[in-house]
């Protein structure tokens, strides 16, 4: 069994400014202005995708898994399940392909928790840390 330790550490302006770049913003040294950031897997939303802005965990799987939300938007996760669940973005272990939805993190049953703000437009797949082949766990969020 893996255990995740997890840090949380207080973000200055130089934090908060390395955390919106990961989240999808990024800068141009020529001007100052922002880049358009270039959509991941354009065009592509998973079949059954809803639109809705929560997505609640029991019976050992989430609901509904596939949803789209508008750029800028947060995600609540919901743990209405009998146990711990680990909530992380894509790709297992890595988790690096959306780190705003990495603020979920670990829920205890009854917990609930928003992700970072999603700004980048693109699909966005998550899974339980802990359980990561169990496919009911997984889902995805595009963002448009």
């Amino acid at each position: 069994m893996t255990v995740r330790v997890r840090t949380i550490c207080g973000l200055g302006i130089a934090g908060a400014v390395a955390l919106a770049l990961s989240c999808g913003g990024s800068t141009s040294s020529s001007g100052g202005s922002t880049a358009t950031p270039t959509p991941t897997s354009p065009g592509t939303t998973p079949s059954g995708a809803v639109n809705t802005t929560t997505i609640t965990i029991t019976n050992n799987s989430v609901s509904p898994k596939n949803i789209l939300v508008v750029a800028g938007s947060q995600v609540t996760f919901v743990n209405s399940d009998n146990q711990p669940h680990d909530m992380e973005s894509d790709p297992h272990p890595e988790h690096t392909d959306c780190p705003a939805i990495n603020q979920v993190g670990f829920l205890n049953p009854g917990q609930t928790r928003q992700s970072g703000n999603l700004v980048t437009k693109r699909v966005c797949g998550f899974h339980d840390h802990n359980q990561p082949s169990t496919s009911a766990l997984e889902g995805s969020i595009t963002i448009q």
